[in-house]
């Protein structure tokens, strides 16, 4: 890492819309810290994307889910704290909820509101004690509206809005600026088996997202240009749903 440039934490940033974000971060002149759990191939492609924006990266493949090992991971790297970190790592186990069992609750639930505290709270005592930085929560449309066979993923993403709310109001004093990000469909892995043609029908754009389009909006409340917003959500999601 560089001691003249930024560096920001993208937590599940192997592929999808955490890759799409670590490459703009590194655009915008931030050095990254490249988490992921365990598809390493693919981490360094996104790390050679990253290098090749002039950006450092280091690789750190950590279970968000792991309080220890999330600790034993990033507290070396910590005398210096990103400026910027991304709430990222994510996945769906969709079913009907009365057809659900333990683990698709429980795994969803754990990775999006307790990977986000096992991250959070490690680096946040340190941007504390900087009084500077950036959180930003990649949540979802599902976490608004609410959808069928979502119910733990909806729950989970719904918990990720309103901690962001009140992490906002805990740290503001403290210089840190906290916001969440919900996409709508965007065109990444998560969206196979679904019934596509339908949806698209369903959003007033007529089309999905990009993950580079999630990652503008990100790159955005990480610059000097957002230094007045805190505790907002903000969607990107074609206008399937307002509020």
């Amino acid at each position: 890492m560089s001691d003249s440039r930024p560096t920001a934490l993208v937590t599940g940033a192997s592929k999808g819309i955490g890759a799409a974000i670590a490459v703009q971060l590194a655009q915008d002149g931030f050095d990254i810290f490249l988490n992921y759990r365990s598809d390493h191939n693919q981490a360094e492609r996104v790390a050679e994307q990253v290098k090749a924006a002039g950006a450092s990266c280091a690789l750190l493949p950590f279970d968000v889910t792991d309080g220890e090992a999330v600790e034993a991971q990033l507290a070396p790297l910590l005398d210096t704290p990103p400026f910027v970190l991304v709430n990222n790592a994510g996945f769906a186990a969709d079913s009907l909820f009365g057809m659900m069992d333990d683990t698709s609750w429980t795994s969803v639930i754990d990775v999006h509101l307790n990977g986000f505290f096992n991250v959070t709270r490690t680096l946040l005592p340190r941007m504390m004690r900087k009084r500077k930085g950036r959180i930003i929560n990649i949540a979802s449309t599902a976490g608004q509206t609410g959808n069928p066979g979502q119910a733990n993923y909806s729950a989970a993403k719904a918990g990720l809005i309103g901690a962001t709310k009140s992490l906002a109001v805990e740290v503001a004093k403290r210089n840190i600026l906290v916001n969440a990000v919900a996409p709508g469909f965007i065109e990444t892995e998560m969206l196979e088996g679904l019934p596509v043609d339908e949806i698209k029908k369903r959003v007033p754009l007529g089309r999905f997202g990009k993950p580079e389009e999630v990652a503008y909006m990100v790159s955005f409340l990480c610059s000097d240009k957002a230094q007045y917003i805190t505790g907002q959500t903000f969607s990107v999601n074609g206008g399937i749903f307002t509020s």
